[in-house]
């Protein structure tokens, strides 16, 4: 018999997609489906926001920068260049048209269909033999109908955060807010390159910069201090709320102030420092940093765990942030511990989301935001939700598993997009389905009482509500 013909075999993607249980489909359809979303943490470019951006075809909008997509192309045999390269983009898409067959099991296989459904309507399989039909329909589209601003409409998305260094203008997000648009898209405060001294000559070209954008003949530690709080405080007037670290670990070492002020001046003198002194002053600028996050009531945010840039060769020919990065396997918990511990012991720990890249690790990130949750605010310290490998079903599922067992799930401000697409927003979308069916498994198996009225409004809040909340939007 062929398999087609089973009355078992479920439609793919279908409405009730990844919802295993009637109470997992009631709580997705009544509850999560049609909340507004806070993506709290993206990458979108803002001045494509301003200027409400049209893209010519589907490979401008799905495939350039998304090193996801990349990566699955260059395992898959596809050349660079049809990746990152001079090819046409109707050659790069069915490049990935060829890719996306061999994609199953990979979220990629979910996040493509789902992503060509919704906004598109295209519920058409995508393989070398559909490429054409679904790239000339969806282009079409993009041509007619989608812009940046109508599909951040379209998904319903109250806020977007972008991710800002200190010496951004951050013109593009005055421009859109004089501009009356309805989704607010506000800065997020990302100073990791002015406490990154690991290449000096970099380093010392960004000091140059702060004191270009901050009209300040620098010449000290407290000159550069005083010129990043200017940046910190004009970030603040433009609606900031949260600041953000790349990290691979927390920094978090003794120092004194008179060995910060050698070390800077060292920096600045072109004299040699040591790894030790490169983790001082790392230690002090992130204090620096989350002393004035909790001064303005900020939350502070730290991304933990990434290896970046391992293949150096093609780093040199293409740049960062083109597909070289993997999970690290870093000691996390001591550091973090001292980090937070110093700056609790001082009254000044603002609320604050840590997102682990390890799977390893996620029980030590949930107990250590226990460790600090005081009672002050619902879910102060946030395990927050999975991260880059980390965000599909799997990873998402581990995340909040260890939530739910070491800490209350109930207050966790949920899901993100952490992309540079706006056709990523169906993220949202499969967070909240194996959001509703974790919940729903357990009240069918006897885990949970069958109470789907409060389960629904705690669905509703992880969805939306508690972001709302936390961040004062």
């Amino acid at each position: 018999m062929n398999i087609d013909t089973l009355t078992s075999v479920k439609p793919f993607l279908d409405d009730d997609f990844l919802l295993q249980t009637e109470t997992a489909r009631r709580l997705y359809h009544e509850y999560a489906k049609d909340m507004p979303i806070i993506d709290y943490h993206c990458h979108l470019p803002p001045d494509q926001i301003a200027t409400d951006k049209r893209f010519d075809n589907l490979t401008q909008i799905w495939l350039y920068g998304d090193h996801y997509k990349w990566r699955a192309m260059r395992t898959n045999g596809v050349p660079e260049r049809y990746c990152t390269g001079d090819a046409g983009d109707y050659e790069k898409f069915e490049k990935w048209a060829e890719t996306v067959p061999y994609t199953m099991r990979n979220p990629l296989y979910h996040w493509t269909h789902m992503e060509l459904k919704n906004p598109f309507g295209v519920e058409t399989v995508l393989n070398p033999d559909t490429a054409r039909e679904v790239y000339d329909t969806c282009t079409q589209q993009l041509r007619d109908r989608w812009t940046t601003r109508s599909l951040l409409q379209h998904f319903n998305v109250q806020v977007v955060c972008t991710t800002d260094d200190p010496l951004d203008s951050l013109e593009y997000h005055r421009q859109i807010a004089e501009s009356g648009f309805a989704t607010r898209v506000l800065p997020t405060f990302r100073p990791d390159k002015a406490m990154n001294v690991d290449d000096p000559e970099v380093f010392r070209a960004y000091v140059q910069r702060v004191g270009e954008v901050c009209n300040c003949d620098l010449r000290t530690l407290n000159d550069y201090l005083d010129c990043l709080k200017q940046r910190h405080d004009y970030f603040a007037e433009m609606g900031c709320r949260l600041s953000d670290h790349g990290l691979e670990t927390i920094s978090s070492v003794p120092y004194t102030d008179s060995d910060i002020q050698r070390i800077f001046r060292n920096l600045l003198n072109q004299t040699p420092i040591t790894p030790e002194e490169a983790e001082q002053f790392r230690s002090f600028m992130l204090v620096q940093f989350a002393e004035w996050d909790w001064e303005k009531g900020w939350t502070q945010q730290y991304h933990l765990g990434a290896l970046r840039n391992n293949n150096r060769r093609l780093l040199r020919e293409l740049g960062p942030d083109t597909g070289w990065d993997s999970i690290g396997d870093f000691a996390q918990a001591r550091s973090l511990s001292r980090f937070l511990g110093g700056l609790d012991d001082q009254n000044k720990l603002a609320k604050t989301i840590l997102y682990n890249l390890n799977p390893g690790d996620n029980e030590v990130i949930a107990t250590m935001a226990g460790n600090f949750n005081d009672g002050s605010v619902p879910g102060k310290i946030q395990f927050g939700s999975g991260w880059w490998f980390l965000d599909q079903k799997d990873g998402m599922e581990k995340q909040m598993n260890a939530l739910s067992n070491m800490g209350l799930l109930s207050r966790f401000v949920g899901m993100l997009t952490d992309s540079r697409s706006f056709l990523s927003y169906p993220r949202h979308e499969y967070f909240r389905r194996i959001l509703c069916n974790l919940y729903g498994n357990d009240v069918e198996n006897g885990e949970l009482p069958n109470d789907v009225e409060w389960i629904g409004k705690l669905v509703q809040d992880i969805c939306y509500n508690n972001a709302k909340g936390y961040f004062g939007f």
